[in-house]
This record gives structure tokens, C-alpha cells and sequence, in this order.
């Protein structure tokens, strides 16, 4: 896991060619609180529609979100749908330029219908889906493969995600996967529920769940029992039949079997969450998959953050693209260091950043921590109320020396970290060598910077820096005659005399 967080600290952005079935959901929200008169149907009163991308579109997002440079590549209708979708699409950050035009079939469109009943959360009721499943012509076929030729030299991976409307049929997939190797780009296939996978022979990894898996091999198990070897031999079989680099094999709340070629299956759990919404955990599965192997990540770190980054997409209702900030918190997270709260500067930047992302505010103070006392819970407790994430400061041993003088600190940073981490409101805890937490404060950015009230504003080290780029500082009331050194002093006073002195 270490190996997967370092990477993380140097995550660099990439571009990813998507080929796929690319589609428009509507969603129609409304009042779901009567049956009709009529039929014993519930009636959907609609409060308001909205248009998304969806299909292939929500792996493109995906790796928007993860820092890509995307282009879409695959037909939609020629009608006022397929605008839309390209609309969207541009909006969100995806290069649409590669979706062709078919006069002879529609864009493919779910509606959705979402009831809400008695002011409780949303769920979808029925849907509907316009679509053509018949392979493209042979003029859109070529269309698509001169648009994605080229744009390939430029591309750092590939990526299929069929959903077997008709796009990835015949001659596309293959083509895709054999000009993709020739360039020497990697192809990440999601693919479709058919029994046949030789459409996908020579892609580089492929992302099948259990039950897709089964059918393309023709393999059953008791779907209790979904036995460990079982799902081995599933991967082997496609392994060894499309020559792939590798398997993913995802098992929903059992995470993800990866079989590599040359290498054992290995299991890789999930964290136990909340499911709220499978809807796009696959495709959040494989963006995350291809972002991190275009990061350079092995197979293993990269099913890790593959995973993390789908369990984050399952609590929520519908699909939303993940940020990278968001997926690197999480992996922190599962991580755990020293009391679970220990970061590099790094690394608690980018917990600050996903905080940020989700609309939240960052709260900073520092200092030596050297006995924790009640007058430091009180600080820790104000502080982290002023905001969503509280960063401590903590000085290494070396700087409480300089700062404090010989003999201290009692407690040594790994354990002062271990005993503040397990205060409740603090976030994270970062150790710096420096006199001053200034370099902490540049990189960081708080929203507010927290010091007790002892201090004045002018001596309150970057708080000239914090309030010049719209932030605050806040200075505190401290708990009267609670101080580390008037312990330390009490300490002293009650210890056991030598005798004759």
C-alpha cells in the first residue's frame, strides 16, 4: 500500500481514447404518492428532468475526474439527442469530436423514472430505453476507426467499454485493439454480457464480474458458494484464451480477484460500505483500473485503487464521477499510519484538496504536543469545530529541542502523533523539522488558522499569509493554568527527593 500512496503523491495526467456504446440517460424526478385510478400503478407526478451522460459516457467522465484528457470515440443518432449527448460530454471535460453521426439509428437514451415517497430518498421506478442493437455500417465502422487512428499516437491508454449496443460488434473492437497494439498502447476492455469474448483477444486487461464471466466461459458455480478456486479458474480460462496481460475478476462486497500473467490469483478485499446505488461502480471500477496503470501503478496497487475508487461510487444515488482527491483521501484512509492519522505533507494536501472538492473548509494550528492536557483537548475541539478537517502541525523532536531546550520533549513524534491522532476531531497530523510551520501553511492553504488565545494576532507565525488570500485566523481561550511546562514543573516538584539533600 505504501508503494500505491507514493505514487499517488506524484500522480500525473494522462490521456485515454474511450471506445464504447455511448448513451443519453433522462431522468424524470417526481412525486410518487398515489396509485391511478384506473390500474393499480403507482403515478409519477414530475417535479423536473434531467439529461446525463451515460453508457460509455460514464467511464469517459470517470477518467476526466481522475485527471485525464479524454476523447470520445464511437455512433450516435443523427437527431437531436446525439447533440445533447455531445453537449454534455464537452461540458464535462470529454472530447466528443470522435462520436459519429448514423442517420439510420437513434441515440441510445434510458429514461429513468425516480419516485420520491413521502419525502424519503429517491428510487427508480421504471425505465425505458430507445436504442438500436444492430452492428454500424460499414461507412460509420470506418468513420469511427479514422477518427480514432488519428488520434492514437498522442493517446497514453485505451480503453472499450461495451455494453453491447452494436458499436463494439464486428470489426471495431478488433481493429481498435489491433492498432492499439501496434502503437504500443495498452487496452482496458469492460466488457459486455455475450458469450463469446474473442472480439476482445489481445487487449491488455479485461474487467469481467463473476456472472459475465461465467457465461463467456461457460463455467457455473453455486452462486453461494462462489468459491475462491472457482473464480481462479474463470480468470485462467480467459487469461490463457484472449492472451491478456491480465484478469480482473470484480466481486462486488468481495472486492476483485487479479490474475497477471506469470503470476498466483490474489484476492483483493473491499472495504464494507453502505450501498446505496451499484449503478456506474464498474465503470468508476475501470477508470480507476486505467488511470492508475497510466500512472505507471502495478497491477496490484492499481485493482487497490480500483476498488477504493467503486466503493466510494456505490454510496451514492445515480453515477458521479469521483475526483481523484476524493479516491487518494480513501486510500489514505485504508492505508493507516502510525495512529491512522500520520501523513506526509503530500499526502494531507491531498486531503485537503478533496475536502475543498466536496464544498468543505480546513482548519490548521500546530505545536509540540509534548503531554497532552486538558487545555490542549479544549484547543483541538474548538479548532476542529470551525471547520471539516483539522490539520495539526506537529514539530519534530529535533525542532521541540531547539524551540524547548535540552530535555525535551518527554515524548517522542511517533508517539506524541499516536496520542493526538486519537483525538476525535483532529484529521490529520503532519510532522515538520522546521522552526516555524510556514511551509506547512504554503502548501496547505487552511481556511482558518487556530491558535490559543495567549498569542496575539501579530505573533501568530503565517497569519499575515493566511488572511491575504481570504482566510482567518482564530485565536481561542485556553483552559486556565494548563500548560505542558507548568506539568512538567508539577512533575518535577512531586518527585522523590535523594536523601540528604
Amino acid at each position: 500500500m505504501d508503494t500505491l500512496i507514493r505514487h499517488l503523491e506524484t500522480w500525473k495526467p494522462f490521456t485515454a481514447l474511450v471506445v464504447g456504446d455511448f448513451m443519453l440517460d433522462q431522468l424524470q424526478y417526481g412525486d410518487a404518492d398515489r396509485l391511478a385510478p384506473d390500474a393499480p400503478v403507482p403515478v409519477l407526478h414530475v417535479r423536473r428532468t434531467e439529461d446525463r451522460p451515460g453508457g460509455a459516457s460514464n467511464l469517459a467522465m470517470d477518467l476526466a475526474a481522475l485527471r485525464g484528457r479524454v476523447l470520445a470515440f464511437g455512433a450516435t443518432g443523427a437527431d437531436r439527442d446525439g447533440e445533447r449527448l455531445r453537449e454534455l460530454l464537452e461540458a464535462a471535460g470529454v472530447t466528443a469530436g470522435g462520436l459519429v453521426a448514423d442517420p439510420d439509428r437513434p441515440t441510445t437514451v434510458k429514461r429513468s423514472l425516480i419516485g420520491l415517497a413521502q419525502h424519503r430518498h429517491p428510487q427508480k421506478m421504471f425505465r425505458v430505453d430507445l436504442e438500436s442493437r444492430e452492428p454500424l455500417p460499414g461507412s460509420v465502422v470506418r468513420a469511427v476507426l479514422d477518427r480514432f487512428e488519428r488520434a492514437l499516437p498522442g493517446a497514453d491508454v485505451v480503453c472499450v467499454e461495451d455494453y453491447g449496443k452494436g458499436v463494439c460488434a464486428g470489426p471495431v473492437c478488433r481493429a481498435v485493439i489491433e492498432l492499439a497494439r501496434a502503437a504500443g498502447k495498452p487496452v482496458f476492455v469492460d466488457p459486455a454480457r455475450i458469450p463469446d469474448y474473442s472480439l476482445y483477444r489481445g487487449a491488455t486487461a479485461i474487467t469481467p464480474n463473476r456472472t459475465e464471466a461465467e457465461l463467456a466461459t461457460g463455467m457455473t458455480t453455486d452462486r453461494e458458494q462462489a468459491r475462491p478456486d472457482h473464480n481462479a479458474a474463470l480468470a485462467r480460462k480467459l487469461l490463457g484464451d484472449l492472451g491478456l496481460e491480465a484478469v480482473i475478476l470484480t466481486l462486488d462486497r468481495h472486492g476483485a480477484l487479479l490474475l497477471a500473467r506469470d503470476g498466483e490469483p490474489l484476492a483483493v478485499p473491499t472495504t464494507a460500505r453502505e450501498v446505496y446505488d451499484v449503478s456506474g461502480a464498474g465503470d468508476m471500477f475501470l477508470a480507476g483500473l486505467t488511470a492508475a496503470r497510466a500512472n505507471g501503478i502495478d497491477w496490484l496497487g492499481a485493482v487497490r485503487f480500483a476498488n477504493a475508487a467503486a466503493g466510494l461510487e456505490v454510496e451514492l444515488f445515480g453515477v458521479e464521477p469521483i475526483p481523484l482527491e476524493r479516491v487518494h483521501r480513501e486510500v489514505l484512509s485504508q492505508a493507516g499510519r502510525i495512529s491512522g492519522k500520520h501523513r506526509t505533507l503530500d499526502q494531507a494536501v491531498a486531503q485537503a484538496a478533496a475536502i475543498r472538492h466536496a464544498g468543505g473548509k480546513v482548519v490548521f494550528t500546530n505545536g509540540c504536543f509534548d503531554i497532552l492536557h486538558p487545555g490542549h483537548v479544549s484547543l483541538l475541539s474548538k479548532a476542529a469545530a470551525m471547520g471539516d478537517l483539522l490539520i495539526v502541525g506537529l514539530n519534530s523532536d529535533a525542532s521541540v529541542r531547539r524551540l524547548k531546550g535540552a530535555g525535551r520533549p518527554l515524548n517522542t513524534q511517533d508517539d506524541r502523533a499516536m496520542v493526538l491522532g486519537g483525538q476525535e476531531g483532529v484529521g490529520a497530523i503532519v510532522i515538520f523539522d522546521d522552526d516555524t510551520p510556514m511551509r506547512l501553511l504554503e502548501a496547505l492553504r487552511p481556511d482558518v488558522l487556530v491558535k490559543g488565545a495567549d498569542y496575539t494576532r501579530d505573533r501568530v507565525v503565517g497569519a499575515g499569509f493566511v488572511e491575504g488570500y481570504g482566510g482567518r485566523v482564530a485565536l481561542v481561550d485556553l483552559v486556565d493554568g494548563k500548560s505542558t511546562t507548568r506539568t512538567i514543573g508539577r512533575m518535577r516538584d512531586s518527585a522523590p527527593r535523594p536523601a540528604g539533600a
